[in-house]
């Protein structure tokens, strides 16, 4: 029983997936609030990365008691 090939998953190209939006008109202010809101999100995401570095570098370079 011969094994088929399994297709490979290719995604819809980029401009069917755009025609969606083609028609919409930009709100500018819901955009801006977005945009806000994705920066906020980023920000704390580093923020915690930072933080979350900081506490393995802190347990790493700390000499374990025998």
């Amino acid at each position: 029983m011969p094994i088929a090939a399994k297709e490979e998953w290719q995604p819809p190209p980029v401009a069917e997936v755009l025609a969606v939006y083609a028609g919409r008109a930009k709100d500018s202010v819901t955009a801006t609030r977005g945009a806000a809101k994705v920066r906020e999100s980023m920000n704390r995401a580093r923020a915690a990365a930072a933080q979350r570095r900081a506490a393995q570098k802190t347990a790493r370079s700390t000499p374990k008691s025998a």
